[in-house]
């Protein structure tokens, strides 16, 4: 399904519900929170390497049944919240699989270290040249 552009999957579950914040009256009748659920565990979509991986990185919004929650109050409009959710669905889906590189420790080199040793040199005659000889 699409929705201006942003595709999703009828494996997401919306639920809304009133949401506090601005709108004035607006914010007493209409249901504009929006929240998006996604079951991790019993997904289609998902091979069992990915579902561990997302269980493990995002364990922190996924819930004892091992469902993924997403919500947003942001718009004023349910159609809004609803593109603003699925958006960061995917972009939380990305960053679990992203691969980060791993650092290689360096050492300094050696007219880097020659500078540091030089301006330390020069610092301290500056200062022994502030002293007073009594």
């Amino acid at each position: 399904m699409n929705i201006k552009g942003i595709q999703f999957d009828p494996e997401f579950s919306f639920k809304t519900s009133r949401s506090g914040g601005a709108g004035g009256q607006n914010v007493n009748k209409v249901s504009t929170k929006v929240e998006l659920d996604f079951d991790v565990v019993n997904s289609n979509l998902l091979t069992e390497e990915q579902k561990s991986i997302i269980l493990n990185k995002l364990s922190n919004k996924i819930s004892k049944d091992g469902i993924l929650q997403i919500v947003s109050q942001v718009e004023r409009n349910q159609l809004g919240n609803k593109e603003i959710v699925i958006k960061k669905f995917y972009e939380l889906i990305h960053k679990c699989f992203v691969i980060q590189k791993k650092r290689r420790p360096t050492k300094p080199s050696k007219g880097s270290k020659e500078r540091r040793l030089t301006t330390k040199k020069r610092d301290s005659e500056i200062k022994s040249l502030r002293k007073k000889d009594w």
